[in-house]
This record gives structure tokens, C-alpha cells and sequence, in this order.
């Protein structure tokens, strides 16, 4: 009878983890954890772009509970420039970085989120190398896609019903077409749409919306502070810079499940959003983070200039990759000592 109990209980607590429930001893490591808290969360996409944080001599783990693993994330516990932190690796895209926020902000005592990374360029008059620290970030992939032969005075699909706008951009995509070769446009027009979000302490499913999402203003204003930090230049001896990268507060970045290599959309980027920064994950951080009210920034490196080819350095995220994440690295942990204790 014992064996069969051991045994019911095994299959139980199997179970348990198939379906993602949090055992009671994931429970009590998370409240150990939360004891020392509160914590600041760090977001990170790929072991590029963290293991050079990990590999700092600024970051010390936790010498009892140096990490925690739930649901296919590893929560790295330890200090950062003597703040305590919890840094998770997300994985690329919209959706695993909104997952692992989430996990993030609900398992742990978290005060503020810092999320960090390499991302493209869509603003000439900076380079690869340089750190760019946006005050507001956008999802730029929910599309309402007009129909073909329909035009401004068309309504969009679902538009009377209050579901989709037309406040947010406009891409027509008729506006690329090689005229020369009198080339019929099929895909007519997309209009970019805000989220929908449901703050944790608004009535539940009453949806409210955000297309532009503000930084913290604390966190921005400390990045005021950041523009005299050293960055490096060089990948090696003979792969060098024009400049010295240089950290930059910048009005707006954008992101989407696109890695943008194209070089008429990121102009019409730049010029319909005022977007500096591109990348797959920050947006997603942001609006995780507004929903939960809890402080947020992103630190973002620029690693190339997204499908432009007028220059030897258009687009070297190949090269320039780990420069740019450890410009981003070395920018996050000059931030994180700016924090009060």
C-alpha cells in the first residue's frame, strides 16, 4: 500500500508539472526567494546578448539560490553593481518576451523591469554601436489589411463596431511599386492597430487600448546620466567604427515579430513613427509591464542599419552583434548603479 501511495503521488506531482501548475515546492523556493526581494527584473532575448552581463565581474549570484527554473525559463538570481536583480532569458519574439515578463513580474517581487538587447537601426544619423534608450515603444505588427479596391472613404473590416482605428499609421503599399514597370499592387493598404490591455487593477475584461507605451519617467530621467559612459569601438584590430559609439535617449522605438532588412520600410519607419530602434521583443516587455504597473525601460544597441546599402556598414549584424551587446551590457550596468539602493 505504501509502494501504491508513493507511486499515486508520483504520478500526481508528474502531472502537475505537464500542465504547468506551480508545486508547493516551487512555492516555497519562490517565497525564499522573494524574502531577500525586492528584486529588479532584467529581460534579456538570447545568450548572446546575456552572457556577457553573466560574465561580468559586477554580477554575483546568489551563493545559496542561484537560479530557478519554471515553465522553460531560468531566473538567475544575484546582485548587480550591489542591487539585487533577477535576470531571465526570454527567447526571440513578441510572444516569448511578453511570457517570460509575465512570469517575471507575477512569481517575484519585482520593483522595476530593465529589458536589454541589440536591435536594427532605422535612424541614419546614428551608427552600429551606438545605445539607444527610447522614452515610448510601439507593436508595429497588428495590421488591419484593407481590401483590395477599397480606399479612404472604405471602412475598415470591423471598424463601426469600434474594434480597428485608423488613429495609428498607414503603410500603402502601392506607394513601393516600380512604376516604370506599371506593376498592379494587390496588397492595397495596412493600418497599424493599438493593443488591447487590461491593467491588473482595471474591471476585468473591460479592455482598454495603447499604441504608444511610455518608459518609466523615473528610469528615463536617470538615463540622462548615461551619455558619458565609455563604449567600444572595435570587434578587433582591423574592424573598427568611424566613431565612438555613443549612448542616446531617443523619442520612439518600434517592434514587431520582423527582422527588418529592407530599406524603403524602414525609411517609411522612420518617417511615419519617428523610430530609431527595430527589434522582436521590447514592445511586448512594455506593454507586459503596463499592465501590471511596474516600472519599466529598454536599453537597446544598434547592430545595423536595417537594409540600407549605401554605406560599408549597412547591415553587419553579423560582425557587429557582439560589440553591440556588450555596448548594451555595459550601458544596463551603469544604469543599474545609477538606481537607489
Amino acid at each position: 500500500m505504501r509502494l501504491l501511495g508513493f507511486l499515486v503521488l508520483l504520478v500526481l506531482c508528474i502531472s502537475g508539472k505537464i500542465r504547468g501548475e506551480v508545486s508547493t515546492q516551487n512555492w516555497k523556493e519562490i517565497e525564499k526567494i522573494n524574502k531577500k526581494g525586492p528584486y529588479i527584473g532584467i529581460v534579456v532575448p538570447n545568450a548572446f546578448e546575456m552572457n556577457p552581463l553573466l560574465e561580468s565581474s559586477s554580477f554575483h549570484a546568489d551563493s545559496k539560490s542561484p537560479f530557478f527554473d519554471f515553465a522553460g525559463k531560468r531566473f538567475r538570481i544575484g546582485k548587480l553593481e550591489k542591487k539585487r536583480v533577477i535576470i531571465v532569458m526570454s527567447g526571440l519574439s513578441m510572444l516569448n518576451a511578453g511570457f517570460a515578463t509575465q512570469l517575471l513580474v507575477t512569481l517575484f517581487k519585482v520593483k522595476g523591469v530593465v529589458h536589454h538587447g541589440i536591435a536594427g537601426n532605422a535612424n541614419p544619423q546614428l551608427q552600429i554601436g551606438d545605445v539607444t534608450v527610447p522614452q515610448f515603444w510601439a507593436h508595429t505588427g497588428l495590421w488591419n489589411w484593407q481590401r483590395f479596391g477599397h480606399g479612404a472613404e472604405d471602412k475598415l473590416a470591423l471598424e463601426v463596431n469600434g474594434d480597428y482605428t485608423r488613429k495609428f499609421g498607414h503603410l500603402n503599399f502601392s506607394n513601393f511599386n516600380n512604376h516604370k514597370k506599371l506593376v498592379l499592387n494587390l496588397l492595397n493598404s495596412v493600418w497599424y492597430q493599438p493593443e488591447e490591455v487590461f491593467p491588473i487593477n482595471s474591471i476585468p475584461e473591460v479592455r482598454q487600448h495603447a499604441f504608444w507605451v511610455p518608459v518609466d519617467n523615473k528610469y528615463f530621467q536617470v538615463a540622462k546620466k548615461l551619455k558619458n559612459v565609455k563604449l567600444e569601438g572595435c570587434v578587433n584590430k582591423t574592424a573598427c567604427l568611424p566613431r565612438n559609439p555613443k549612448v542616446v535617449r531617443v523619442k520612439r522605438g518600434i517592434s514587431s515579430n520582423v527582422f527588418v532588412d529592407n530599406k524603403a520600410y524602414r525609411q517609411f519607419l522612420s518617417s511615419k513613427f519617428n523610430a530609431t530602434a527595430i527589434d522582436m521583443e521590447s514592445a511586448a516587455v512594455a506593454l507586459t509591464c503596463l499592465q501590471y504597473q511596474t516600472p519599466f525601460i529598454a536599453i537597446r544597441a544598434l547592430s545595423d542599419l536595417a537594409g540600407d546599402d549605401s554605406s560599408s556598414l549597412s547591415n553587419e549584424a553579423s560582425l557587429y552583434a557582439s560589440l553591440a551587446s556588450q555596448n548594451a551590457v555595459t550601458v544596463l550596468i551603469k544604469f543599474i548603479s545609477l538606481l537607489p539602493s
